[in-house]
């Protein structure tokens, strides 16, 4: 293929990857956007492969393309036949893990055997990629895997404040700068390998330090991360389509990112900082108990209502009742009522992750609502339904001003008449947080497994 031919092939990739992200906003066209970028992947990968540059004539080449890319193939369908959506989350920060560790190996290997003939200019801005490259890889590898073992439960998910942890941060990222320019100066590869090592020790504590209420901020982060690792790479190896790619995931992420800490009230400097967790004093004590509630009562109120809103969390995914919450939609707008559900900006454990749950089980898009269209409609609902929330409905958010999460928006579900929670017991959540809508006069805990808690509803509403 012709050096004109491969370009060709990288600006239509290109194209494809932006009508990509662009489709992946809206759900009516996340399906034809999900084609896209399948498509434009494989055309990155075909004129790459057969491309100017690559050597096809030789057999070892051959071999190893086809060793790499079959491996490739094979793990990622063994992957996707075999994770779960409610798996998605971690599975997304183990992929963004993968793209930093490659940047490291990219770039090591192009410090150890450089492209010839540079000199000057050239020769200072390659070493800078170089380092550049391989200190934010180092970062994103081990702070996905720190962000895969909390989402995945394997890691807690409170924050681990330590003493100092900023100066202890600000004193790492001083000391990569400085091996730097030591590198720079032709100190020896022995600079870039502590900066390594320094790098995956703040990929380390920068997770570690975010409590769990954050992690979708610190996916789409990642995802950022990620990005402009795979354009340092770009740099380095001096193609184009990684180039712009690895800037339009990394700008993309960080938009996304913002966005989310907006929906959150939050700065996106104190997140990465550590974030989650800090108080200014006791939280305020929480009176009155949990009171119990059962099907036949639940399925009585929802027969009763007019306008009826359910809330999804974690805890639906978790327990895959979307099918069963679904049909219970159905039913109950067949006896005329007014269903919708409203959706956290950091519902679930991934941005979107209850828009993809609730259009797997066929809800109709036009009943599904972000925060801000809803919020205000909650005084006039007779019912609210809420499957595994906690934090996203948490009344903490604006009564008390020493809770964790005081000040970030939350669905205002207390103003309805009857809120029902469904839940598996009278545990705190992910991010360990007391939730006072729990004791609220106008609130029943529906114990019990979700998906089992809604099939037994669908036996009482016919």
């Amino acid at each position: 293929m012709s050096i004109g031919l491969q370009t060709a092939a990288y600006i239509a990739a290109t194209v494809l990857f932006i009508l990509s992200l662009g489709g992946l906003s809206n759900q009516e066209s996340a399906k034809r956007a999900v084609w896209f970028g399948i498509v434009g992947m494989a055309v990155a990968v075909l004129a790459t492969v057969f491309g100017a540059g690559v050597d096809l004539t030789s057999p070892a080449v051959v071999i190893m393309l086809l060793l790499t890319v079959s491996v490739g193939s094979v793990a990622g369908i063994i992957v996707a036949q075999r994770v779960e959506m409610t798996g998605m989350p971690q599975l997304v920060a183990a992929l963004h893990s993968f793209v930093g560790l490659a940047a490291v190996f990219i770039g090591i290997n192009s410090g150890i055997a450089p492209p010839a003939g540079l000199a000057g200019a050239e020769l200072v801005i390659h070493e800078a990629e170089i380092f550049i490259g391989v200190f934010i890889g180092a970062i994103t590898f081990t702070g996905s895997i720190i962000a895969y073992g909390k989402l995945a439960g394997k890691i807690g998910g409170k924050a681990l404040i330590l003493p100092g942890r900023h100066v202890l941060n600000a004193a790492m990222v001083l000391l990569s700068i400085l091996l730097m320019i030591m590198y720079m100066n032709h100190a020896g590869s022995w600079t870039l390998y502590v900066m390594t090592l320094l790098a995956f020790a703040i990929g380390v504590h920068m997770v570690m330090a975010i409590g769990g209420a954050d992690m979708p901020v610190v996916v789409s982060m990642l995802n950022s991360y990620s990005g402009w690792a795979a354009a340092a790479t770009g740099f380095l190896l001096g193609n184009d389509l990684l180039i712009v790619t690895g800037a339009l995931v990394g700008s993309s992420g960080a938009i996304l990112s913002y966005i989310m800490c907006k929906a959150m009230n939050r700065h996106f400097v104190s997140v990465i900082l550590g974030g989650f967790g800090n108080t200014t004093g006791p939280a305020q004590e929480i009176e009155g108990e949990m009171v119990p509630t059962d099907t036949d009562f639940v399925s009585e109120t929802l027969n009763d209502a007019d306008s009826i809103v359910i809330v999804p969390g974690y805890g639906m995914a978790v327990a895959q009742a979307q099918q069963s919450v679904s049909e219970l939609t159905k039913r109950l707008r067949a006896k005329g009522k007014t269903v919708r559900f409203a959706i956290h900006p950091v519902a679930g454990r991934l941005p979107g992750h209850m828009n993809v749950l609730l259009a797997e089980a066929k809800v109709p898009y036009d009943i599904v609502l972000e925060m801000d269209e809803i919020n205000d409609d909650f005084p006039d609902t007779d019912v609210v339904i809420i499957i595994g929330a906690n934090d996203i409905v948490n009344p903490a958010a604006q009564e008390d001003p020493n809770s964790p999460i005081a000040g970030m928006p939350v669905l205002e579900v207390w103003k309805a008449k009857h809120v029902f929670i469904s839940k598996r017991g009278q545990g705190t959540g992910y991010s360990g947080i007391e939730n006072p809508l729990f004791y609220k006069e106008n609130s029943r805990m529906y114990y019990g497994d979700a998906k089992s808690s809604m099939n037994n509803l669908l036996s009482k509403i016919s």
